[in-house]
């Protein structure tokens, strides 16, 4: 069924796949002995874990434990086929991307393995470099899935996103102390809640916490969670299964897991339902998440990040907000301070935002004069580092400074 000489070139291949399937799980699924160690053999040097299954009750016992990128099945596994616990599986919550094995090529299977929710079939007995390049792209399959969904979120958020450079510009004490306390919290696990009024940069420090995390070279996933409607928010953050609902043509994965092994920064987060709080709790406890309309929990591993503009306490005290939950994601608090706060902090911004905006706009850059920059320490700033933001871009696409600004000040420098 396998053929003996692929056994000498596998040492060869292993350079040629070793980037693209390096950082995946896998998990075989094979009553036969001989083939299921011949498959480790030929994905064990390549993937960063494997695991065997040798019956369906085995299978179901690690996908309740441990997250799987891609599984490798058996269409004839004893007395049931692999075709129709994949088919129920689906129905009942997600799987990662499917490899399924036979040894019948008829057109009835193959229609049959791709309305089941198999990615890629094989015929027995198959070469190694076969096997290979179905993992390796039912993998890359998953990961453009899910870079794809994340990367509309991303869009969705890409004016918070865009408030600062990637890290927290100034040197006032009030963001050196929060420098100091993100350098202190990232490597470690714990939630952070990050607080404070709107547009005072609690993505930009999220973003800084995640990229000096161990968890760095995964996804950082930004959800605006007041920008979801009630209705659709658990599906969005949990995922779906086909027919959970109406307009529920397909499943989805949740944020949740395409946030796996990497960060998910939950902004907002008091804009979330009083029933998805519940959910979001159990997450949090037992690192598990239930789909909309599955039987299944899916493990998780991820860090979580908070932010909110509003007073947690005086939600909870008005029962807008769960306590426990508020206790939960209230471990380590940070507290953005608005930039009326950040002395000579708004000059920097303001020349940090000059350069970069005027090298993406194509427009010389303005001179921030004496007379500029004392204006700009006196305004009160409500919308903090994100008005700033917009207000040296619409000078820089008018080509002067607001009147305000240029305008003599009895009690300021002049030029």
């Amino acid at each position: 069924m396998t053929h003996p000489a692929d056994a000498a070139a596998l040492p060869q291949r292993a350079s040629a796949y070793g980037t693209r399937l390096a950082s995946i799980s896998v998990l075989i699924v094979d009553d036969e002995p001989g083939m299921r160690h011949f498959i480790a053999r030929i994905l064990g040097p390549q993937c960063k874990r494997l695991e065997l299954a040798a019956s369906i009750a085995e299978a179901e016992d690690w996908l309740a434990c441990a997250q799987f990128d891609v599984i490798v099945l058996d269409n004839i596994l004893g007395a049931e086929r692999g075709l129709d616990w994949l088919a129920r599986q689906r129905g009942r919550g997600f799987l990662p991307p499917v490899v399924l094995i036979s040894a019948f090529a008829d057109l009835e299977t193959a229609i049959e393995a791709m309305q089941a929710g198999a990615v890629d079939m094989l015929l027995k007995p198959f070469r190694s470099n076969q096997l290979l390049n179905a993992v390796a792209r039912s993998a890359e399959h998953m990961r453009l899935e899910n870079e794809n969904h994340v990367l509309r979120h991303k869009l969705r958020s890409s004016a918070e996103s865009s408030l600062t450079s990637d890290r927290l510009t100034g040197n006032s004490p009030a963001i050196e102390a929060i420098r100091a306390a993100i350098a202190r919290v990232a490597p470690l696990p714990s939630s952070v809640l990050l607080t404070g009024a709107s547009g005072t940069g609690k993505e930009v420090a999220a973003r800084m916490i995640h990229d000096l995390s161990p968890r760095a070279q995964h996804h950082f996933v930004p959800v605006n969670c007041a920008a979801m409607s009630a209705e659709m928010v658990e599906a969005e953050l949990f995922g779906h299964v086909e027919g959970a609902f109406a307009g529920a043509t397909n499943r989805r994965e949740g944020l949740f897991l395409h946030a796996q092994d990497g960060t998910l920064f939950l902004d907002e987060v008091s804009g979330l339902p009083l029933s998805t709080q519940a959910k979001l709790l159990r997450v949090i406890e037992d690192h598990r998440v239930r789909p909309v309309g599955a039987e299944r929990e899916i493990p998780v591993d991820l860090r979580l990040i908070f932010a909110t503009n509003t007073d947690l306490e005086a939600e909870v005290a008005a029962g807008r907000f769960r306590a426990d939950l508020f206790y939960r994601i209230n471990i380590v608090h940070l507290h953005m301070p608005p930039l009326r706060e950040r002395g000579d902090d708004v000059v920097a911004l303001a020349g940090s935002f000059m350069e970069r905006l005027s090298r993406q706009l194509g427009m010389p850059a303005l001179d921030i004069t004496p007379r500029i920059e004392a204006a700009l320490r006196r305004r009160d700033w409500p919308g903090n580092v994100r008005e700033l933001r917009n207000l040296i871009e619409r000078a820089l696409i008018l080509g002067t400074f607001p009147p305000d600004l240029t305008q003599p000040d009895l009690t300021g420098p002049d030029d």
